[in-house]
Formats: structure tokens, sequence, C-alpha cells
């Protein structure tokens, strides 16, 4: 293979037409095959597997596989990274589904791949025979116009593209920044994921640098689709820029754009210049008691 061509058009046209091969008449329908794909993430950085069988022998895979009769995807995933980690997967998240092809014994079929935030913690892993290597990539190094000649599958290139999009942090940075909002609190990774999977989280940067973010998680309610701004924290060196009323616009705009009605957010009343940021957005201060239960 030539270092220009693309592996998924050169595997487009090896395998050929799917149902023309077989001679199959309900493969004519062209049904997908369900996968499940794990999305393993530490300091940042993405776990890839390098193939080691055909297809796309040599590339870069992410954990996954097929769904077996009677699997759901969840079950799939756990028992695929049984076989090719060679560990236990701590916690499942579901992120997005993606259409793609899948190529098999000189034929090509439709896939429709399942993408899982998979935790799994410190464990060490033990490769299987189908991957030559793995490494931990920082997701900030997905290069999107590279991806069709360095990852296996159209539908993994079309998610990491999402991926380098909505899940590229500066660990360090935030946890500075959440320091100064709480400084008891401690960031979990994974919850830092997590948020982005149930909302938006919006950054803003002077050139490379985290200077401020805020989050929002959409919830329905019986009455109306709402979100929530959880918290919203600026640099204390950058107070004064105009950087939280422009975290604020930017969240109010992904909440219209995804029709949500109603944005509500709480805050302590000494944080002043909070207070009169929201107020001047248009919140308005709802007359009701706030409880918080801790559950044991």
């Amino acid at each position: 293979m030539q270092n220009n061509e693309n592996p998924m058009q050169e595997a487009g046209k090896y395998f050929g037409d799917y149902s023309r091969q077989i001679g199959c008449e309900s493969c004519a329908f062209r049904n997908p095959k369900g996968t499940a794909t794990a999305i393993i993430i530490r300091d940042n950085k993405l776990l890839l597997l390098k193939r080691n069988e055909e297809p796309f022998k040599g590339l870069w895979d992410l954990p996954g596989g097929y769904m077996q009769e009677e699997e759901t995807p969840d079950i799939t995933l756990n028992r695929e990274i049984r076989e090719e980690l060679g560990i236990e997967a701590k916690e499942l998240t579901q992120m997005s589904m993606y259409p793609g092809k899948g190529y098999w014994k000189g034929t090509d079929f439709p896939v429709i791949a399942h993408f899982y935030l998979v935790d799994i913690g410190q464990q060490e892993i033990k490769l299987n025979d189908e991957s030559a290597e793995y490494q931990w990539l920082p997701i900030k190094d997905l290069e999107p116009e590279k991806l069709p000649f360095f990852v296996a599958f159209d539908s993994n290139v079309e998610f990491l593209k999402e991926l380098k999009e909505n899940m590229t942090f500066d660990l360090e940075r935030v946890k500075e920044l959440i320091k100064q909002l709480d400084s008891s609190a401690v960031l979990n990774e994974q919850f830092l994921y997590k948020a982005v999977i149930d909302g938006h989280i919006e950054q803003i940067y002077e050139e490379d640098t985290l200077m401020g973010m805020g989050w929002l998680f959409v919830r329905q309610t019986m009455l109306r689709k709402q979100a929530v701004v959880e918290d919203l924290i600026v640099d204390e060196v950058c107070r004064g820029k105009g950087y939280g009323t422009k975290i604020m616009l930017a969240l109010h705009e992904w909440a219209k754009d995804r029709g949500i009605e109603v944005i509500e957010l709480t805050t302590n009343p000494k944080r002043v210049a909070a207070n009169e940021l929201y107020q001047k957005l248009g919140y308005n201060l709802h007359p009701t008691n706030h409880y918080l239960f801790k559950v044991q």
C-alpha cells in the first residue's frame, strides 16, 4: 500500500459487493451488524491497540468487537475487554453510535458501532494475540486529517474526530481552577468525561493556557427540558476580562440549539461578582429553599 492511500478505500476495493459475493438474498437488505467499542482514557490519553491481524493489520484500533447472539453492547464490551486486555471493566457509560463498514473473508458489510467510556482504574493491561502492542496517545495529538491512514475502520475515524473536539483537557489546569472554586475539591478524571457526556463543558483559553470553564448538564422533568449550570470558574488573574460572560453566553447558545427551555443555577450570595453577572444576563432570583441530602 502506498503511504498516501486511504486504507478504508483500499479495503472497499478488495472486498467488493457483499450481497453479490455471498449470494444470500436476505443479505441484500444490508442490515448492520452491531459492534461495541471501548474508549479508555487515562491522564487525557487514549488507549490504542495495534492490530495484529487483517483487516488493517498494523493500524491502530480501539478495544472492542462484534456483538454475539443475545448480547447487548455492554455485555459484548465486558467480554471483549476481558479477552483483549486481560482486565475487568469497572464501569461503562454509553457515549454515541456511528455507522460504518466491517470486513470479513472477501466481503464488506455495514456495522453500527456503539462507543462506551470505560473506566478500568489502574489495572495492568495484558494483551492477547489480536494486538501487537498498545499505546496511550494524548487526545490533543489526534489529527483528524491523518486518522484514515492511522486508525482502522471508518466508524472509529469519525468518532475520534468528535472525541478530540469534546474531550481534550489540560487536567493540571482544570485541577488548579477547581481549587480556586473549592480548595477541598479533588478532580475525578472519569467524572469530568461523564460531565461532557451528560451535557457540555465550555473552555476559554489565553493562547495555550486554560483560563476559565463552565459546565452545564441537561435534565428532563415531567414539565420541561431544562439544564443546570453546575459551576463557572475563571482564573482569579483574569477577572474583569469578560471571560465569565463569554462562557455563559456560549452555554446559553448550546442549550438553545438543543431545545432547552429553562436554565437554572445556584451560587453563594457572598460571590458578589458572580451574582451580578447572572442578574445582568437575565437570571431571576427564584424564591425557593434549596436542600441537600447526603446519601449514605
